[in-house]
């Protein structure tokens, strides 16, 4: 695998996890949002992801073809962003302008907390990434040093 292929891998899992950051960000925007265009509260956002490419070849890439090069993998693409199936949660809040006739209140389907974690996730996933780029970068300036010699 050359060293702009790793590049290229690293480049596809940043703006993955970039766009993850980013749907994280408006669930947690959202929290409190009990009434959207679509009519309802807001439903948290997932983004899904999946790998460019043919996954086993890239594992095990001498298995099926001795011709075939070392790296078919080319990082990961997101497919989609769908919502999340859960209820809303109901809140006893008579009150409230949203209040049905029982005074419960459907507040979007987030839990702060876990999208707290998820943002940590996807945070450490991009720092992984940034540093997998670094790190390769080196290894290139440190491959044309020997040229030199």
């Amino acid at each position: 695998m050359g060293v702009f292929n790793s590049f290229a891998i690293s480049a596809s899992g940043l703006t993955a996890e970039r766009l993850r950051m980013d749907a994280i960000s408006n669930n947690i925007a959202n929290v409190n949002t009990t009434r959207t265009p679509d009519g309802g509260p807001y439903k948290r956002q997932r983004v899904i992801f999946e790998p460019r490419g043919d996954q086993m070849q890239a594992m095990f890439p001498y298995i099926f073809d001795k011709n075939k090069k070392l790296a078919q993998f080319q990082g990961v693409k997101v497919t989609g962003i769908s919502e999340d199936p859960t209820p809303p949660r109901l809140v006893f809040d008579p009150g409230h302008p949203d209040a049905n006739k029982d005074g419960y209140v459907a507040m979007p389907n987030v839990n702060i907390v876990k999208e707290m974690v998820d943002m940590i996730s996807a945070t450490r996933a991009y720092e992984a990434n940034v540093t997998s780029i670094n790190s390769a970068k080196t290894m290139a300036a440190k491959a044309l040093e020997i040229g030199k010699i």
